[in-house]
Order: C-alpha cells, then structure tokens, then sequence
C-alpha cells in the first residue's frame, strides 16, 4: 500500500508584540524608568502584605488539594467498586446523557397513552462524564507504555463461552465471558476492549494444548484505559507462550442508545401496551460495548453463546447459531444456549431477545452433499404477514449464491429480523441478519414498487456478505471495500436472478454509480483504501466511496477479465482465506491468477490508491482518434487548488471499450496510466463513435462538439442503436462535462430534447435528475420561468403515456413515479390539478389511501398545493398513529410539503420527541424539511442554534448526522451562505465521524457558486433561442 502524502503547511512564528508606552523597558518588555520617583514602603506593610499573600495560596492549595482527592477517590470508586443490586437497577437519565455523548445516545420519550412495564427505580450512583487512567495506575503499571490503540498481535483469541442476561424491565444487562487465547509471544498484558461497562478480572489460567487448566495466574493490576477503549490486565511477569483463559464479569445498560447491546420498543396494538426487545448493532466497533472482547476484524474465534431471558410473555432468544437446550434459570427465566459457531468476527455477533413470530421456508443446498436448511424471517407479531416477500426473495437468491460462489453456506440456519429501531438499512451478522422494517417488510396494500425494490436489493447486500465479509473478512477496516464493494456489486446479480425483468444491472448506473461519480469529483473524496486508526475514522469510512465506488471498481474488473474468470477467482479467493482474513492484494493474486496477460494488481491500484476519476478527452482526425485523460473536476478552480499528491499523479490505467454506427461489435483496449495518449484506428469514415460501452469504466468521455452532435443525431434518429445503458450515460457525461465547463451547455441542453421520445425509466432517471439540478440552481434567478417551462414541454409526452393508472408492469411503474413527481415538480398544471384532486379525496376518506406507487406524489404535492393547519393537523394524526414503517415515511414526507413557516418549525420542535419520530428516522425528517424551500432556511438555522443539543443526544461520531450537514446545504449557492458554513464549523470545529461531510458540503456550495457564474448565461441564451424558435413555429402554424 502506498499512502497518499499529505499537505502541510508550516505555522507562522508568534512575534512577542511590544507594551503601548513610552517607558523604556527591559528585553521581555518590562517597564525600566529610571526617571521616576519611588516612595519606598515601610515594614509593616511589606509584612502585612506578604502574610496575606501567603494565607492566599495556602487557601488555594489546600482547596485544590481536596477537590483533587475527592475526584480521584470518587473515580476509582466508581471503577473499582460500583456494583448493581439483585434488580439491575435502571441508570438515570442524566448518567446516560453524558455516558453517550461520546457516541450514539438514543433517548426514548414515551408517550402518556403508552404503558410499559418498566421500573422507573432510581440508581444510587452517578458516573462522571470525563474518565481518566487512575492516579495509582499511572504510577504501579509497568505496561502503559507499551498500549497503543491497536490490539498487540502477541495475543490471539481462540473462542468466547459468553453468558448474557439482559433485563429489561431495567433496561441494563450482566453476564460473563471466558476468552480461551493464545500467546503467540511472551507478553505481561492482556488488553481487551470495554466501552461503556463495568468489568471485573476474576481469574486467569494457563491451560495446556486440550484446555485444561494447569495454574491459576494472579494480576498484579487490572485498570481501565479509556483512551483506547480497553480493560487491562497486567502480570508480575510476562506470560509464556501457550494457551490461557480469561474470565471476565461485565454490567451495562441498553438505554439510551442504538449500537452495541440496546433496547428497542413497538406499540402492540393487540396488548395495548409498548413492548419491549433486547437486540444488538456491533459494526465497526460497538462489540466492546456489549462485552469485553478482541474488537478487531482479524480477531476472529469460536463463540458459545447463552443468553438468559424472560420465560413468560413470549419471550424467546436468537443467535448467530441454533439452539442447543433450554432450561430454567430460575422462577423468571430461561436459559438459551447455543451451538458453537464458526470462527468469526466480533462485529458478526449478535442476539435478540423477543416476543418476534415468524416464517419459515427450506433453503436447498444445491450443491453436491450439501444439506437443506431452513430459512426464518422474524417480526412482530403484527406484521409478521408482511415477510413473506423477503422469505421467498431470501430463499431464491441464497440458492443463487451458493451456485454462483460454489460454496454451500456454512451454518445450520439463517434467519432475518425486522427490528424497529435500528441505526443501519441492515447488519449481516452472520446466520442473524437484522433490518430496519422498512428494508425488510413488503405489503402490497402499502409498499410501493420502489419499497418493493428495496427490500430486495438490500436482503441480497446482506446475503451476499454470508460469503464475502463473513466467511473471509478483511483483515482492517482500510479494506472495507472489499466487503462492502463486493456486497454492492453483486446485490444486482441477486435480484436479477430473481427479477430478471427488472433489468438491475442496468440500474446499477442510476442507483450507485452517477451519484458516487458526483462527490468522486470534488476535493472532498477519498481513495478507496486509506489508513484508518480510531473508531470515528473507521465510522466514516461506511460512505458512498466505500460502498458505490467500491462496487463500480469490481463491476469493471469483472467486465475486464470476464464474467466467469471473475467468478472463478472469487471462488478461489473465498477457499483459499475461509474462516480467515484478507486483504486487497489477496484477492487480486486470485483475479491475476485466472488472468495472466494482464497486470490486474497495478491496473486496480490506480483506482484504489488515488481519489477522483478520469475524463477521457477524444480528438478526430479522419478515421483515427487520439485519446488523452486527465482527473475529472466538477469546480474548474479546483485545478488550482492544493490537494494530496498520488504516486500515479492522477491518471487511471482504463479499459477503453467502444463502438461505432458502422461496426456495433465492442472493441477493448487499456489506456495505461503512464502513457500520454492513446490511438485507435477504425476501417471506415464513420458517423460516430461511442466509447465505455454500457458505462462499465468508471470514467467520463468527452468528444468533440462535431461528434456530440453526431451522438445526438443517432439518439433521435434510432435511439435502439445505443443500449439503455448507453443512452443513460450520454445524458449522465454530457450534462457532468457542462456542469464542470468543459463542454458548451448548449450541447448538454440539445441532446436532452432526445428525452422527448424516451420510453425508458433508466435514461429518464438520469434527465430527470439532471433537470431538477438546474432547477434547483436557477430558482432565484430571471431563468427560472423559461427553464421550467422547457422541462414541462420535455416531459409532457411521457406524462401523457404513463398517466395516473399503475400497471403491473415493475420498470414502468418505476418510470411512472418519476415522471408524476417530477411533472409536479416543474408545475405542470394537469399533473398538479390531479395530485390534488386525488389529496383531497384521500382526506375525505382516509382508510382509501392512493395506490402506493402514487402515494407520495399526492401527498406530497396536495399538502404543498392545497395544506392548511387544520389539514395538516389531520395528516400529523394519521402519521403519529400509523404502525407501517414505509407508510409512516410517505406521511413524514408529506408532513412536510406545507409552505407555511410557522407549521414546518413546529414539525422540527415536535419530531425531536422520539415518541413521534424515532431516532432512527430523526435526520430524515430534517432532510425532508430541508427539501422544502420555505424549510431549508428554517432547518439550517435550527442545526446551527442546537448543534451542542444535537452533540448531546446523538453523539459526535454519528455518521447520520455528520451526512445531515451536507444533504441540507446542498442546494446552497451563495457567498453569504458558504460564509454562514465556514462560521459554523469554525465555531463548532470538532466533527468527529462527520469530518468528510463538512468538506464535502463546502464543496458542494463552492461548485454552485461557480456553476452560476460560468453556465447560466449559456443556459440564459440557449433557453431564449429555444422560446424563439417556438413562437416561430407557432405563427407558422397560425
């Protein structure tokens, strides 16, 4: 690997500034007059003064002594002899305010018509928010020099035997764990990461090579390191190499949060009362928060878990392996073992302790002597009806991968959950993959074809992880891309499968790839694999370049050395690091070793290493074309500007494929990164030229405006001569070349009039997308009516065809809802007239709700067309009461399509009460405020005045909110609010897992600001023409 340089900048020397007077003074500026008279003072007085001075700091001292004691006896109280009582009892609010503050605080605000059984019991301590090493470890420990933030690699788990008993009528849990480990190297500490738990060492033993204990080993200390979240264990002398035992106690609470081991809720309307789960979220790094453990991905061991649970009420327990037995624990619980499992990650652990039914159906194990298992999909009870799309997806698509990896899947069984607070789309631990409700529940009643795709698209992310990521696992989180990349990529194989007429691969362009393309070409981005240390580095690395780009990178190395030699090396890949971890280069060996022409290594380097992407500028000369490439910026200042260097100097080793009219057959050549140019040749004169055939490299071509125009010509004459995908990726190219400069808007805006006989959603997608960004940059400018108009005469033809009826037809209703939201959107009058036409009736009688895949559209712009207070009003009411997540997500949308000032702001007040909105859909909420133009102003103002309130709840290392910032300002464009920004971050500078949002979201602003000052006048004068040409054509038509 080799890392990206970084650019510093030397600081400026301080200059002693001298004292304003006209005394002379000294050389450290003290004054000197010699010329000025002195009355010398008497005895008494200099004693008088000098006693009181001393009884001064002798106050002083003796008061800082006494808060320095009773801190530090208070600190190693709480560390070393806090217990719980038999209850468990509950910690109070404000404990847990600052326990969290660090990290993700989840408060739950339950309503009065709500009842739960939860002890409200006070606990009899409180935990100070700012914890620091213990003065007597400071000055007894032999071994704090030697922790650093990254597990020694001297130690290596073996297998946790893990006891957990939540309580949640108190919302806490205890239990214990033993850590059978190695020692690779003699080594006098055993750190194991804690974070937010109360842990004791109880015993240590050295085993011999079949675990049986041989002696017990005595601490000479055990201390919290809080700075590297660990539990420390230190010896008298270091331990041998061997095996050993740990056995560690652990108490915690799952209030107030949403990662690591917590508490979740659901209304059961059956019941009438809230019910309460236990369920857990340990990715990256919220393992440590659950139970002591080795909280790295290389760590891996076996885990034998029990879990301890109520007996009554329906309560049962879930793990990553199946039940082994269950007995009694006592009057009031059950105690759950499960199997052994497989080696795997800490952050692949999980549990849920619920009241959850479900369904159940046989995977087949396709493969020769592979056995069937069952597949389970949990709910609550209320809406376990709702899972039965995502069981018979699940199944199709797990047999898909256990034929396309050709490796059966490795556990006895394989369950999903739907739970209702859940920070993530999903989590794929393994055998026990948990979703958000809405990226799991399907009800043809409610859920739209987009809903619909959802969930499919993200059970098949998840069950690609079963392989990829959990079977073989990076082996640091600087190769998260491989994981999340991959999982990526191969999501559309998955539901292609299963929906081949869906056409997924195609939409890979529009769901994954244009909008990484976007950021990839700011300041802002990142390489794919960079150097990631604490937890809020490796929180931000979960983004849009990590998982899209990542993706867009493998769908070209595919396409490079073939579908089948593709899938023959990640099958290599996958047996030769089973149960084990890997890194980038690992898999590359594998590509390379089914490919032996090409150099995949250094070619995928040059997309790994650096940030950005390349523009591909092609230049004609008869039949033969020069190809040169450079970094492709949105901002042209941006070449100007200062950003980290790349041993590559930013140019891409690039599979170039093409076509031309004369010859439809994909040629292919590479463009290496250290040639300057490139030639091809082709037969015979031809019309045009088409390079990056279904935009499978991740790059942008810009032709010449001759060949353009040529392009544009054979879209309009047969637009069935150029792909789909094809023609998504014209549009996509040619509008981000205009944007950035590089071509004549006009260009840009003649080729989009093609869109007029388009019939496709995915090309329509792409226009539709790049249509609303002008509008959005033009809203207050003279441009904004004629640009809208142009836009409504666009679509009118399309709208006619898809109308308000929907079909059964998937990828035509999927177009239907673009096109109806976007016609509403530009103000085109029918398409208004009807959304609040069917608003209206809607209202009238709310249990017949709009087809679901026209839901939004009349939501959203009835509330905006014809929203009142007392309308209004009625749509919070039925939002509040609503139990399906996807429909209360169309109803949030909707509550905030209001254009009244005062109405949006009480929104904003009241959605922070999780008893409206759970924290889980908090920043939604925000984000569809924002989206409003009357709201953007007020969502912004809010953010800045409560920020250190926001800190508070939500935590600094929360990347959902750090991705607020960006997703709110997006549509800035001014100097004054770039300012605002800037004066915002410089008052609040720490960012946490939030640093790249805030970059992001300045560049963002910045290249709004350019885009006004370098396109509008084109956009202003091709528009003029264009309502020139109309009226000529009108008056000849007269």
């Amino acid at each position: 690997m080799y890392p990206p340089q970084q650019q510093h900048h030397q600081p400026k020397m301080q200059i002693p500034i001298r004292p304003r007077s006209s005394l002379s003074t000294d050389e450290h500026y003290r004054i000197k007059d010699k010329h000025r008279y002195h009355n010398k003072p008497n005895n008494a007085v200099l004693t008088l003064t000098g006693f009181c001075i001393f009884l001064l700091v002798l106050c002083m001292f003796l008061l800082g002594a006494l808060v320095y004691v009773g801190r530090n006896i208070v600190n190693e109280h709480l560390r070393t002899d806090v217990t719980y009582n038999s209850s468990a009892q509950l910690l109070d609010e404000e404990y847990l305010e600052s326990l969290y503050s660090s990290t993700k605080p989840i408060k739950r605000f339950r309503s009065a018509s709500s009842s739960s059984s939860t002890s409200t019991a006070k606990p009899r301590f409180f935990i100070f928010n700012k914890t620091t090493i213990a003065p007597h470890v400071m000055a007894t420990s032999k071994v704090l020099s030697q922790l650093t933030c990254r597990l020694p690699r001297e130690l290596k788990p073996r297998h946790y035997q893990l006891r957990l008993q939540p309580d949640l009528a108190n919302r806490t849990f205890s239990g214990n764990v033993t850590i059978n480990l190695e020692v690779l190297k003699p080594i006098s500490f055993i750190p194991v990461h804690a974070k937010y738990l109360k842990v004791d060492t109880e015993q240590v033993w050295q085993l011999d090579e079949t675990s049986t204990p041989l002696r017990k080993i005595d601490p000479v200390l055990t201390f919290s390191h809080p700075d590297c979240e660990y539990w420390v264990t230190e010896f008298s002398e270091p331990l041998q190499v061997g095996n050993y035992s740990l056995l560690l106690t652990f108490k915690g609470s799952m209030a107030y949060r949403i990662v690591g081991l917590y508490q979740s809720s659901y209304w059961d309307k059956a019941q009438s009362k809230e019910r309460w789960i236990a369920t857990s979220k340990f990715e990256p790094t919220y393992a440590r928060q659950a139970f002591p453990c080795f909280d790295e991905p290389s760590m891996k061991a076996r885990f034998s878990v029990t879990v301890i649970r109520p007996t009554d009420d329906n309560y049962h327990a879930l793990s990553n392996m199946n039940v082994l037995e269950e007995i009694p624990f006592d009057a009031h619980f059950t105690q759950t073992k499960f199997a052994e499992s497989v080696p795997m990650s800490t952050y692949l652990v999980c549990f849920i302790v619920s009241d959850f039914a479900n369904q159940t159906k046989l995977v087949r194990g396709m493969l020769d002597g592979a056995k069937d298992f069952e597949m389970r999909v949990f709910a609550t009870a209320n809406q376990v009806n709702k899972v039965e799309y995502a069981l018979n997806v699940g199944v199709g698509i797990t047999e898909y991968y256990i034929e396309y990896f050709n490796i059966s899947y490795p556990l006895p069984k394989l369950d999903m959950a739907a739970i209702p607070d859940f920070v993530s789309g999903a989590m794929e631990h393994w055998g026990l993959v948990t979703y958000r409700e809405t990226s799991l529940l399907y009800d043809k009643e409610i859920s739209s074809s987009a809903n619909k795709q959802r969930v499919a698209v993200v059970v098949a992310h998840e069950l690609a992880h079963m392989w990829f990521g959990n079977l073989v696992t990076m082996k640091w989180w600087n190769d998260l891309w491989l994981n999340e990349g991959f999982a990526s990529y191969i999501e559309y194989k998955g539901v292609n499968h299963v929906h081949p007429d869906w056409k997924m691969l195609d939409q890979f362009l529009i769901s994954d790839m244009h909008g990484v393309m976007k950021l990839d070409a700011t300041l802002a981005s990142h390489p794919i694999v960079q150097t990631v240390e604490t937890p809020d580095q490796i929180t931000e690395l979960f983004d849009s370049i990590t998982y899209s780009k990542g993706a867009t990178i493998i769908r070209m190395l595919e396409d490079l050395v073939g579908a089948e030699k593709f899938r023959n090396a990640t099958t290599n890949y996958l047996n030769r690091f089973i149960y084990s971890n890997a890194e980038t280069n690992d898999f590359l060996s594998e590509v390379e070793a089914v490919i032996t022409d090409i150099d995949i290594k250094l070619i995928m380097q040059t997309w790994t290493e650096q940030m950005g992407l390349p523009v591909v500028q092609i230049v004609r000369n008869g039949t033969s074309f020069k190809l040169t490439q450079k970094r492709f910026l949105a901002n042209p200042e941006d070449y100007n500007g200062v950003y980290e260097d790349s041993q590559f100097n930013y140019h891409w080793s690039i599979p170039i494929t093409y076509f031309t009219n004369e010859d439809p057959t994909v040629k292919r050549i590479i463009f290496n990164y250290n040639d300057s140019e490139e030639n091809i040749q082709v037969p015979n004169e031809v019309k045009w030229i088409k390079f990056n055939k279904n935009q499978i490299g991740y790059y942008l071509v810009n032709y010449p405006e001759d060949m353009w125009r040529a392009l544009n010509s054979g879209l309009v004459e047969n637009r069935n001569a150029f792909s789909t995908a094809d023609r998504a990726h014209l549009i996509s190219d040619v509008f981000a070349l205009a944007d950035a400069s590089q071509l004549n808007y006009s260009i840009a805006l003649d080729l989009s009039k093609y869109l007029e006989n388009e019939v496709e959603y995915v090309p329509w997608s792409v226009g539709v997308s790049r249509l609303a960004n002008i509008r959005n940059l033009v809203y207050y400018t003279e441009l904004y009516s004629n640009f809208v108009n142009y836009a409504r005469q666009l679509l009118s033809k399309v709208y006619e065809m898809v109308s308000w009826d929907v079909g059964d037809n998937h990828l035509e209703n999927l177009l239907r809802v673009s096109i109806l939201k976007a016609s509403c959107a530009f103000g085109h009058p029918h398409a208004l007239e009807e959304a609040h036409k069917r608003f209206v009736e809607w209202l009238k009688n709310p249990e017949e709700r709009p087809h679901p895949d026209i839901r939004n559209a009349v939501y959203y712009y009835g509330m905006q067309i014809g929203g009142t207070e007392q309308i209004w009003q009625q749509v919070w009411e039925l939002f509040v009461n609503e139990q399906d997540a996807q429909e209360k997500v169309k109803l949030m949308e909707a509550l905030a399509a209001i254009n009244e000032p005062w109405i949006l702001q009480r929104y904003i007040n009241l959605a922070w009460n999780e008893s409206y909105v759970r924290s889980q859909d908090y920043f939604s909420c925000l984000q569809f405020i924002a989206q409003n133009r009357v709201g953007q102003g007020l969502v912004w103002d809010y953010v800045r005045e409560n920020w250190p309130r926001l800190v508070n709840r939500f935590g600094i290392n929360e990347r959902y909110m750090g991705r607020m910032i960006p997703a709110i300002t997006s549509r800035f464009a001014t100097q004054t609010k770039l300012e605002e920004m800037e004066a915002f971050f410089a008052k609040y500078p720490e960012a946490g897992a939030g640093t790249a949002a805030r970059k992001e979201a300045l560049e963002n602003v910045k290249n709004n600001i350019k885009w006004l000052e370098q396109n509008m006048d084109h956009v202003g004068k091709w528009l003029q023409c264009q309502t020139s040409e109309a009226k000529i054509d009108i008056e000849q038509n007269v």
